[in-house]
C-alpha cells in the first residue's frame, strides 16, 4: 500500500463510516474504521458483502488508531469480495464523443485530432442540451441520422438505455499500491477514473468508493464486440481504498457533486491532471443503478463503476499520437470525500496473478472457522 492509512482517508474520516478489507498472513480480514480507529470485524462478519448485506458495521476488535495504520504483516486490499463488479459506459456527452471518434478512427490514435473537431462541432452541443431518452433526445437522434452521424455509442449516450457491462469478476479488483495492468499489446490506453457506487442484495445503494475502469481506447475502437476483451484483464480494475457509507453527513447528493481528481506521474518526468466532475454526469447515479438491477438478482450485492468524464487528449510523445500509459505510470485518483487510490502500471501479463478466485476465499475461511460468517 502506497503511504499510510491517513495518506489516503479523506480528511473527515474521523467523522465517517468505513468499511475495507486487508490481508493477514492467515488471509483476508474485513476491517472498520469508526471514530479514527481502526477494527476488525472478522470474526462477527467474514465478507465485506456480508456486512453490507446484514449492515454489520459496529462491534469488532480494536486494531488501533488510523494513524497507527495496520498491524505488522498486513496490506490493505479492495474493499469489496463477492459483489458482482458492473460498469456503466458513456454516461457524459465527453465520453461520448471520445467514444464515436474511437469508433471513426478504427482504434488508431493518429487520426483521433481531426475526428475530434469536426465531431465536437457537430454533435457535442446537441449531446450536452438534451436528457437522454427524452423527446428532444429522439429528435436529435433523427437529425443525427439524416446527417449519416449516428453511431451506437450515441445510443447509449442520449438513448433510453444506459450502456451497463460486467467490468471484471468477482474478486478479481486490486486495491491500493497495487501494479494496475493494461494488455500488452495495447498501444492507445488510458485510465478512467470513477466513482463506484456499493449496492446490497435489496437493490439499495450504501455507499461508495474510487475506481480505475482501465480503457484499451484501441481494441473497443475497433469494433464494440471487443468491448470484455478491452476491459477485463488482469489487474485491470481497480477499487478502493474503503467504501464510504452512507449516513447523515455522506449522502448520495455529496456523489451527485463530487469531483474526481485524476494525476498521471511518467518515468519521464510526464505529468498529467484531470478532473472528472459528477456533477455533469447525463444520467443520475440512481438511474444508472437502477437500470443495472432490470430484470435481474445479485444475491451477493453488487458494486458499479458509474463512467467518467475524463478522457485524455493531449500529446505525450509524437504530435497528434494522443495519450498513451507508459510503464512505471503513477495513477492517483482522489475525492474530497472518498480519499485517495493509487496504482502503478503495468502490463496484464507482468502483473501478479490473480490466485485467490472464489474457490480459494471459501477454502481460506473454511480453514479459519469462518465459513458460517460470510
Amino acid at each position: 500500500m502506497a503511504g499510510t492509512l491517513t495518506d489516503i482517508l479523506p480528511a473527515d474520516h474521523a467523522t465517517g463510516q468505513f468499511i475495507g478489507r486487508a490481508l493477514s498472513p492467515a488471509g483476508p480480514h474485513v476491517i472498520a474504521i469508526r471514530d479514527g480507529q481502526v477494527f476488525d470485524l472478522t470474526q462477527e462478519v467474514a465478507t465485506v458483502s456480508g456486512a453490507v448485506a446484514r449492515r454489520q458495521f459496529s462491534g469488532g476488535e480494536p486494531l488501533g488508531r488510523v494513524e497507527d495504520g495496520l498491524p505488522e504483516g498486513w496490506s490493505l486490499l479492495t474493499p469489496i469480495d463477492l459483489q458482482a463488479i458492473k460498469a456503466c459506459g458513456v454516461t457524459f456527452a465527453v465520453s461520448a464523443i471520445e467514444r464515436v471518434i474511437e469508433e471513426r478512427a478504427r482504434g488508431d490514435a493518429s487520426r483521433a485530432a481531426e475526428i475530434r473537431a469536426a465531431l465536437e462541432e457537430k454533435i457535442g452541443a446537441g449531446i450536452r442540451a438534451v436528457v437522454p431518452g427524452s423527446a428532444e433526445a429522439m429528435s436529435l437522434k433523427d437529425a443525427l441520422i439524416a446527417e449519416g452521424m449516428w453511431s451506437q455509442y450515441l445510443e447509449v449516450a442520449i438513448g433510453p438505455d444506459a450502456e451497463v457491462f460486467s467490468k471484471s469478476p468477482v474478486l478479481s479488483a486490486v486495491g491500493p499500491g497495487a501494479p494496475i495492468g493494461v494488455r500488452s499489446d495495447s498501444s492507445w490506453n488510458n485510465p478512467e477514473p470513477e466513482i463506484v457506487l456499493v449496492v446490497d442484495p435489496q437493490g439499495e445503494t450504501v455507499g461508495a468508493t474510487l475506481g480505475n475502469d482501465v480503457n484499451l481506447r484501441d481494441f473497443e475502437g475497433r469494433s464494440a464486440l471487443l468491448l470484455s476483451k478491452a476491459k477485463d484483464n488482469t489487474a485491470s480494475c481497480s477499487i478502493g481504498p474503503f467504501i464510504r457509507l452512507f449516513d447523515d453527513g455522506f449522502t448520495i447528493d455529496d456523489v451527485r457533486q463530487a469531483n474526481v481528481d485524476l494525476t498521471i506521474d511518467g518515468p519521464e518526468g510526464y505529468r498529467l491532471e484531470g478532473t472528472n466532475d459528477m456533477g455533469q454526469i447525463s444520467r443520475d447515479p440512481l438511474d444508472l443503478v437502477s437500470q443495472t438491477l432490470s430484470e435481474h438478482h445479485y444475491p451477493d450485492g453488487f458494486v458499479l463503476f458509474c463512467g467518467t468524464l475524463f478522457a485524455p487528449t493531449q500529446d505525450r510523445d509524437e504530435p497528434g499520437a494522443g495519450f498513451t500509459h507508459k510503464l512505471g505510470d503513477r495513477v492517483t485518483i482522489s475525492s474530497r470525500r472518498l480519499g485517495t487510490l493509487v496504482n502503478t502500471v503495468t502490463t496484464s501479463r507482468d502483473a501478479p496473478p490473480w490466485k485467490m478466485g472464489i474457490s480459494a476465499f471459501v477454502r481460506n475461511l473454511a480453514g479459519r472457522g469462518l465459513i458460517d460468517r460470510i
